[in-house]
């Protein structure tokens, strides 16, 4: 059994409980959290609960320590402390400063003579993969990803916090023209703006000026000024009945030319449709626990991502297994 741990329980913590009691070849053995431990209530009520700054006494318990916080704040310091101590697995999700945070972490992993995985899930992660098989198979071509119809917790989050609103759910949403034109083969150049929309459904306070915080909204730099934005004042009723859920998913896309003349295009497509965007990130990092472990075993240190993984340590199955059935 692969003995699995957990830092930090929230929606992603949770979703990572879920999915490691649906492999059998692993055992959820921790939870360690900044809150009180008294105050966390795990699905399986006989796993136990740890402060986080206790973690290191219980590092010869654990075989991989998944880490669910966030990728703004808590990661680029969490990873490389308890790469310290522990094999790890984290979802840094901000493409930006993923080499930054990959040499921090290399660098702890590497010196206490652990593997650490960063930057997996499903984008990144699998969609990671998906295009660079994409890549690799049509060098002459072009890449496309479409997010959505899906939640962003972030841009949730940045409605929330303009005065006047007690909750709202933001829907990044795919724009079918230019999904078709890349489907097609026609290799557009697509801007921001020409790629996805945004749908905001926003609970207002009583009172609250609602043109005051649309404008807040459609004007907002970095999450909603560069794209046509829609925003639907709900009741707070309406939300919890229709948009209390967590779905997500996208499109990865590889066009490309083959051919003396380039006369053949050829379409690449990798598609994910999720009803639950945590539950299926923590799935994706389950296997790839597994992975860890395995690559571990055999000697592997230091830093990895989704590239230095074979398929077959990610299987729950043995490599006659996939031979025979999956080949």
């Amino acid at each position: 059994m692969i003995r699995i741990a957990i830092a930090g329980y929230g929606n992603l913590g949770r979703g990572t409980e879920l999915a490691v009691a649906k492999n059998p070849d692993m055992k959820l053995v921790a939870v360690f959290s900044r809150r009180d431990p008294s105050t966390v209530k795990t699905v399986d009520p006989t796993v136990p609960v740890y402060s986080l700054d206790d973690a290191a006494a219980h590092k010869d318990e654990v075989d991989v320590l998944i880490i669910c916080g966030g990728s703004a704040t808590d990661l680029p310091t969490m990873t490389p402390a308890l790469a310290r101590d522990f094999n790890v697995i984290d979802s840094f999700d901000t493409h930006a400063k993923i080499p930054e945070h990959f040499a921090n972490v290399d660098a702890a992993s590497s010196e206490s003579g652990h593997i650490a995985m960063i930057s997996v899930g499903w984008d990144p992660g699998m969609f990671s993969v998906a295009r660079l098989y994409g890549l690799s198979v049509l060098p002459d071509g072009a890449d496309y990803t479409f997010w959505g119809r899906g939640v962003s917790q972030g841009h949730s989050d940045a409605i929330r916090r303009i005065p006047g609103v007690v909750d709202a759910r933001q829907y990044t949403v795919p724009v079918d023209a230019a999904l078709g034109k890349v489907r097609a083969g026609e290799q557009p150049n697509l801007t921001t703006r020409e790629k996805h929309t945004r749908e905001c459904y926003v609970v207002a306070e009583e009172g609250a000026d609602k043109s005051a915080i649309e404008q807040a909204i459609v004007t907002m730099p970095n999450y909603f000024a560069d794209y046509d934005t829609t925003v639907n004042f709900i009741s707070l009723e309406e939300l919890r009945e229709k948009h209390m859920g967590i779905p997500h998913g996208g499109t990865v896309i590889r066009t490309g030319k083959t051919g003396a003349e380039n006369e053949n295009t050829h379409v690449i497509e990798y598609k994910l449709t999720l009803d639950s965007n945590p539950e299926f990130t923590a799935s994706v990092i389950a296997a790839f626990a597994r992975a860890a472990y395995r690559m571990h075993s055999r000697g592997v240190t230091g830093c990895k991502t989704v590239f230095d993984v074979a398929p077959i340590d990610l299987a729950p199955i043995t490599p006659e297994e996939a031979r025979a059935h999956d080949l």
